[in-house]
C-alpha cells in the first residue's frame, strides 16, 4: 500500500470504530459527523464548519480539588461527567479523571510531586521534578542498548520503589541462562520491587476501570478522541527526562556529536511507538507534546541541528505509514515557522500555544493544518465578549481555505465557564463554511 491509500484505510477505521455500540443513531451519525470534520480539517480540507475542541477543567468546574479526586476516583468521575453532560458542544471526547494517590506511593516516583506529597495538599496541578537521570558519561550505554540502559538505570531513578534493579546484570546475560533474570529474587529487597508493581497494577486497574467505562461512554455518545498515540521528538527525551535542562544544555556544547548519535538512535524508536499505538487504538493521530523546541530555549542553528532533524524523521516514518502526528508546539514557535514548512502537504495538524497565528497561516496554510492559540489567562480572566472577539479573529484569520481547529493553547486546571460557552457561540456564528 502506498502512503496515502494507508492513511486512507487508517481514516476508514477511525471512521467506523470496531465493537462500539452507539447510544443510538444519532449517536452515531453524530460521531461520523465530527469525524469527517476533524478528518477534512488536518487533510487541509474545508469540512462542514471549523472544528472545536473545547478546553475543559471539571475539578474546578465541579468544585473538587485535585487532592481529592486523586484519592477519589468517584469524585473525579463525577466532575468528568458533570462536564461532559453540560459542555456538549465540542467535537472531541477527552475522558476524564486523576491519577491515582495511593499508586503512586507505592512506586514512590522521585520526578513527580502532587498534592499531598511534595506539594501542599490544595495545589491545583502535578509537578515534574527535573533532574539528571541519564548521567553525563551515559550516553554510549544508552546508544549501545537502550534497553538495558532503562532497566538498570532509568528505573531505578526514576521511580524509588524499583532502586534495587541497578544491581542487576546485563539484560543481555540472560542469552542461554534465562535464570539469571529471576536468580536475584532469592534476594527479598528484589521481591520487594516486584511486589511494589504488583500492587501498583492492582490498584491502578481498580482506579481506572470506571475512567475506561467513562471514556467507552462517549464514544458511544458519538463523540471521538482525537489522540491515538503518543510519541516524541528525540531531542525532548534527552533534555526532558533523562538529561534535564541544564545538562543537555551543557552537552549540547561539550559533546554534541553524542546528543547527535543518541537522537539516531531515539528517531527510529518514536517511530515505532506511534505505529504500535495507532494500530492498537485504530486512531491515525499520534501527538507529540513539543517542549525544548520553541523559540525562547535554543537558536534557529542549533534547532536546524538538534531538533528539527530528528522530529522531522519520526514524522516522516509515521506519516509513511499513514498517521497524522499532531505537534503541540508548547511556547511560541512564531521564529521557527519558516524552519518547519517542508513536511507533505496535508499530512501534519499543528497545534500552537503562543504562537502568531497571522504568520501561521501565511507559512502553513494549505500545507499543514493549524490549531490553538486561545490563551489560558483569557479562558481565565476575559469577559465572554472579549473571548468572543478573540475566537471571531481567529477564525477569520486562519479558518479560509480549511484546514484549521479551534482550541486552547496550553491547557488550565480552571477557568471562566461562560468563556467556554462563548467559544461555542463563536463558532456557531463565525465558524460555519459556505
Amino acid at each position: 500500500m502506498t502512503p496515502d491509500e494507508r492513511r486512507a484505510e487508517r481514516f476508514s477505521w477511525w471512521l467506523s470504530p470496531q465493537n462500539v455500540k452507539f447510544a443510538n443513531k444519532d449517536a452515531e451519525a453524530g460521531y461520523k459527523k465530527r469525524v469527517t470534520r476533524l478528518i477534512k480539517a488536518v487533510s487541509c480540507e474545508v469540512p462542514d464548519q471549523v472544528p472545536c475542541l473545547l478546553p475543559s477543567f471539571p475539578l474546578y468546574y465541579a468544585g473538587i480539588t485535585l487532592y481529592e479526586a486523586m484519592h477519589d476516583n468517584k469524585k473525579a468521575l463525577a466532575a468528568s461527567r458533570k462536564w461532559f453532560k453540560d459542555f456538549p458542544d465540542t467535537d472531541t471526547f477527552t475522558g476524564g479523571g486523576a491519577m491515582c494517590a495511593e499508586a503512586s506511593e507505592i512506586m514512590d516516583s522521585q520526578s513527580s510531586r502532587w498534592p499531598g506529597h511534595g506539594l501542599p495538599k490544595d495545589a491545583s496541578l502535578p509537578n515534574f521534578v527535573e533532574g539528571e537521570y541519564m548521567k553525563a558519561d551515559e550516553y554510549d550505554m544508552l546508544i549501545k542498548d537502550p534497553g538495558d540502559w532503562c532497566f538498570r538505570r532509568y528505573l531505578p531513578r526514576q521511580l524509588g520503589a524499583l532502586k534495587v534493579f541497578e544491581t542487576f546484570s546485563p539484560l543481555s546475560d540472560m542469552m542461554g541462562m534465562a535464570n539469571r533474570f529471576v536468580m536475584p529474587a532469592i534476594r527479598p529487597e528484589v521481591r520487594s520491587a516486584f511486589q511494589a508493581i504488583i500492587d501498583y497494577g492492582k490498584i491502578e486497574e481498580e482506579w481506572n476501570r470506571p475512567f475506561m467505562a467513562f471514556m467507552r461512554e462517549g464514544l458511544e455518545a458519538g463523540y471521538p478522541s482525537m489522540m491515538g498515540g503518543q510519541a516524541h521528538a528525540p531531542f525532548d527525551i534527552l533534555a526532558d527526562t533523562l538529561r534535564g535542562t541544564r545538562g543537555i544544555v551543557m552537552d549540547m556544547y561539550r559533546q554534541p556529536e553524542k546528543v547527535l548519535e543518541a537522537i539516531e538512535v531515539l528517531t527510529p524508536m518514536n517511530i515505532d511507538i506511534g505505529i504500535r499505538q495507532a494500530n492498537m487504538s485504530r486512531n491515525p493521530v499520534v501527538f507529540f507534546a513539543l517542549h525544548k523546541g520553541d523559540d525562547v530555549f535554543m537558536s534557529d542553528a542549533q534547532f536546524q541541528k538538534f531538533y528539527w532533524p530528528g522530529l522531522k524523521k519520526v514524522c516522516l516514518g509515521l506519516i509513511e505509514e499513514g498517521i497524522t502526528p499532531c505537534l503541540f508546539a508548547e511556547g511560541k514557535y512564531t521564529n521557527r515557522l519558516d524552519l518547519i514548512t517542508d513536511l507533505p502537504k496535508g499530512k501534519v495538524y499543528w497545534h500552537f500555544d503562543q504562537t502568531d497565528m497571522k504568520k501561521a497561516k501565511k507559512l502553513l496554510g494549505g500545507k499543514a493544518c493549524i490549531a490553538g492559540n486561545i490563551p489560558s489567562s483569557l479562558i481565565i480572566t476575559g469577559t465572554p465578549k472579549q473571548m468572543k472577539d478573540y475566537c471571531r479573529d481567529l477564525i477569520e484569520t486562519c479558518a479560509p481555505g480549511g484546514g484549521y481547529v479551534l482550541t486552547s493553547g496550553a491547557g488550565g486546571h480552571k477557568g471562566n465557564v461562560d468563556n467556554v460557552r462563548a467559544i461555542v457561540e463563536a463558532v456557531k456564528e463565525y465558524g460555519i463554511y459556505k
